[in-house]
């Protein structure tokens, strides 16, 4: 019998509120950890909310609320002793855009575990190019770490962005449609370094097309207009899907 993976995110009985306007409905999940799970659906749907209710960077809001609950290995991200700080260092965000900070590609790399205490070089050296490795960049930047990163490709940026959250040390990667500016050979290296990435982190995105949830992830949530219809499998989800409506977004009956 099949051994159920052990969860990393659970949220239980989630609803988040901007203003009067309730975005999630009563949404419970369960994400495995080590894998890719992704979370799709149509425009509305509350993918958005969803990730970034995941590192408490919705509280930036100050018209939103939630309630529910997330666990992060079991304990309440919203408990009054969790610093939010190390919250974002444990999961970190990649948005659609990539914003690398103005400077060069090492020291954006090394901006963060600077900031985190780290003041050895040799330590900053092996952080850098272990997180370059990791995000597959490493090789195309190796000899040019002291350039601009604004000089970079778009998917490159994008890549670094990934890299500057791995040089943390991550246990959860959140991203939110990361490849919806790039062209397919961008699009490919990010999806290669995820696949690297899934054996030691949790991944969770939510992709730019339905073609991209059926390649990168393990497991995968339909939502629409912000609660859960079904959760599952991928490959099981796109080859038998549960519910009409799954069906009828996937087939592209709407959405």
């Amino acid at each position: 019998m099949e051994t159920e993976p052990k969860a990393k995110l659970v949220l239980d009985h989630l609803d988040f509120f901007y203003g009067d306007r309730r975005v999630l409905r009563d949404v419970n999940l369960s994400i495995p950890e080590n894998g890719i799970f992704a979370i799709f659906g149509p425009a509305n749907s509350g993918t958005t909310t969803l990730l970034r209710a995941l590192n408490r960077l919705s509280d930036l809001s100050t018209e939103s609320r939630s309630t529910g609950r997330i666990l992060l290995d079991g304990k309440d991200i919203r408990d009054p002793g969790q610093s939010v700080t190390e919250l974002r260092r444990r999961i970190g965000m990649v948005f659609d855009v990539p914003v690398p900070l103005p400077m060069s590609i090492y020291d954006n790399l090394a901006y963060g575990p600077r900031r985190s205490g780290v003041r050895d070089r040799a330590t900053l050296d092996a952080k850098v190019e272990d997180a370059l490795r990791r995000s597959v960049l490493w090789d195309e930047v190796k000899d040019r770490l002291d350039a601009p990163a604004t000089r970079l490709s778009g998917g490159q940026q994008q890549r670094l962005c990934i890299a500057r959250i791995l040089a943390l040390e991550p246990e959860v990667i959140v991203l939110d449609r990361p490849c919806a500016a790039l062209d397919p050979v961008s699009t490919g290296k990010i999806e290669e370094s995820l696949q690297q990435l899934k054996e030691r982190i949790t991944i969770v995105i939510a992709p730019h097309s339905i073609q991209q949830t059926a390649r990168v992830s393990d497991r995968a949530a339909f939502l629409l207009s912000g609660s859960l219809i079904e959760e599952g499998p991928t490959s099981r989800m796109f080859a038998n899907p549960q519910d009409s409506r799954t069906s009828d977004y996937l087939t592209g009956r709407f959405g």
